[in-house]
């Protein structure tokens, strides 16, 4: 629903995009391009996990002598920063795969000319591998790495404001005295953080999902700026607040799943290690 409000014709609001989906392609519709992402969400959460605790790890080492000493505000930013960049180069491929399979068959205007939004388009792509492969034959790397910049924009201060948020709310939630939040409080926490994360970047999310659904049948944007332009120009300022309630809905559970599942792996891993050590 997201990418089709974001970057589709015709869709209007949620509802009208619920019933849209479902009546010209059944629930099929809801679970395009999801293999892709399914298969690569552990290694990409593992990685963007890995990359900001060993840095926050290593600021609070090089500072303050002892990786296991509190982070200040700057090192928890840094940490999200470099999380961010390192996010970027295995999520821009599985995020213009995701976004292809979607869109390949919704309507789309072509010389000012708008379809009838009952109409899909012509399937592109057989599936996950066909389409990513039909990128890279016909665009290159460059095609792989579409909305390279726009995603920077996006999930870099993205995860600045879910990483930080989530701290600070486990430390609020956290009853005075335990040593750890408990698992509700990281569930609470983790689903906060999320709702405000996908809400702010939700603007530069439908810059990011415009750039790479387009290529399908056509190419409208020369880059991320002719992106901000040519659809402000056309839609106005709230065409940058499309999926907001999408996003914002999404992120609470999501997140919240995500962070209470990292941490509770992470409380066990390190209680098999203290059992097994001698």
């Amino acid at each position: 629903l997201q990418t089709r409000l974001q970057a589709g014709q015709g869709y209007g609001n949620t509802l009208k995009c619920v019933l849209t989906v479902y009546r010209n392609e059944s629930v099929a519709g809801f679970f395009k391009g999801m293999s892709f992402p399914l298969a690569s969400i552990g290694i990409y959460n593992s990685v963007v996990f890995g990359v900001f605790s060993n840095t926050q790890r290593l600021l609070s080492q090089l500072r303050h002598g002892d990786p296991a000493s509190a982070p200040s505000l700057a090192d928890m930013t840094l940490a999200s920063t470099v999380a961010g960049l390192v996010s970027v180069g295995i999520g821009t491929p599985v995020e213009l795969v995701k976004i292809r399979l979607q869109m390949q068959t919704q309507p789309y205007k072509k010389a000012n000319v708008k379809q009838k939004p009952t109409v899909p388009g012509s399937p592109v792509y057989r599936g996950p591998v066909h389409c990513f492969r039909t990128i890279l034959q016909k665009e290159g790397i460059a095609g792989v790495y579409r909305g390279t910049v726009a995603m920077l924009l996006r999930d870099v201060p993205g995860y600045c404001v879910y990483f930080i948020p989530y701290a600070m709310f486990c430390d609020w939630i956290t009853p005075d005295g335990s040593i750890s939040p408990n698992p509700f409080s990281i569930w609470l926490a983790g689903g906060i953080a999320g709702a405000i994360s996908w809400a702010l970047c939700t603007p530069m999310d439908v810059v990011k999902s415009r750039l790479q659904a387009d290529g399908v049948y056509l190419n409208q944007y020369k880059g991320t700026l002719d992106c901000i332009l040519q659809s402000y120009q056309n839609e106005g300022l709230k065409v940058f607040f499309r999926g907001l309630t999408v996003n914002t809905v999404r992120g609470f559970p999501s997140s919240a799943a995500t962070f209470l599942g990292y941490e509770l792996s992470l409380k066990a891993m390190k209680r098999c290690q203290t059992e097994t050590s001698p």
